[in-house]
């Protein structure tokens, strides 16, 4: 039996409605998975009226059930949450925020209680989520709580290249404070189980300094010594093949060329950068993203949650030439999952 795969609609004003059409109308998903809509019926429908979104049939359901899981129809769990005259397009509000959290909420609930196999998430805008009064900084602290897990990360995906964190959505300053040895060497296995669970036999792990040039043996820092290195080494004696710490701005030419399978990043940006100066690609005579593409996956959960790489692009939202490959990766990394639990 093919996996059910709940994916989220996104904040309502977003491009997320023409993400999710653009995505089914390719009738070879169908042969992969049975993929089901979690948000708004109406929404989706206002969408398909942009000129040049393809012509699907729309089809409310209450559970996963009553889905048809046919090509040429967007089976959608119809939450009613909103209206079109209520959600203005390419504008945060607190309506759409609200919306986009309860679909989220909804997800995780299908999950946990095996009503679907794996989740995948459009973009949520944090503003919009966090004027609604829903005060979580993003979908992987949601999931998070929601699924009461304590030891998570995010990894990134694009192509070969492979990137966790030790922290996420938080301020540098915090980041900085963040690196401790036990939570490096958790994320350091957490990693490591991880290229597992995708097939590689024998992880290649490298682990990113936090200072520049790994903090020159202490001239720029010590985190490198006191922290980082001890959790390495901690790592190596449980037979992880772990190489580090190494200067950040290196590790990742060399991830790409090949040395490591994995890489552990510091903070956010230490990681999000270079994948997305890999997976994003900006035309600049045509002025258009020729990809945006890169996943990102939420380790640690009790269930599967894979999500695009981007944000809601409140700017392109109502022109139809936003991108789906992102959220089409997002899907193939669930189905990956699913198949292996």
């Amino acid at each position: 039996m093919l996996a059910r795969i709940a994916i989220t609609m996104g904040d309502p004003a977003s491009i997320g409605p023409e993400l999710c059409i653009r995505l089914l109308a390719d009738a070879t998903l169908y042969e992969k998975c049975r993929p089901l809509i979690v948000g708004d019926a109406c929404m989706l429908e206002r969408a398909m009226t942009i000129p040049g979104m393809p012509q699907l049939a729309i089809h409310p359901v209450e559970s996963p059930a009553e889905a048809l899981y046919i090509p040429g129809t967007i089976d959608v769990l119809d939450m009613r949450l909103c209206a079109p005259d209520e959600i203005p397009v390419g504008a945060v509000s607190a309506k759409a925020g609200e919306a986009a959290f309860q679909y989220v909420r909804k997800t995780i609930a299908l999950a946990m209680a095996g009503e679907v196999d794996a989740t995948v998430t459009n973009a949520l805008n944090k503003e919009a989520m966090n004027l609604a009064g829903c005060h979580f900084s993003g979908h992987t602290e949601i999931y998070a709580h929601y699924t009461n897990t304590r030891r998570y990360t995010m990894l990134l995906v694009h192509e070969d290249m492979r990137i966790v964190h030790v922290s996420t959505h938080v301020s540098l300053r915090e980041a900085c404070d963040r690196v401790k040895k036990d939570r490096v060497l958790e994320v350091i296995r957490i990693a490591d189980k991880a290229c597992r669970d995708m097939g590689i036999e024998n992880p290649r792990v490298g682990v990113a300094g936090l200072n520049p040039h790994c903090g020159e043996g202490g001239l720029f820092g010590m985190e490198e010594i006191e922290q980082i290195a001890p959790a390495i080494e901690a790592a190596r004696a449980e037979g992880i093949q772990v190489d580090g710490p190494v200067p950040p701005d290196t590790i990742f030419s060399k991830a790409r060329g090949g040395w490591y399978d994995i890489v552990v990043a510091m903070y956010h940006d230490q990681g999000h950068i270079p994948l997305k100066l890999l997976g994003f690609v900006y035309d600049r005579e045509t002025r258009t993203w020729q990809s945006v593409s890169g996943v990102n996956i939420t380790l640690g959960l009790p269930i599967i949650r894979t999500s695009v790489d981007h944000g809601t692009a409140f700017d392109q939202a109502g022109k139809g030439t936003a991108s789906e490959l992102s959220l089409k990766n997002a899907v193939d990394y669930a189905i990956r999952f699913a198949k292996q639990r």
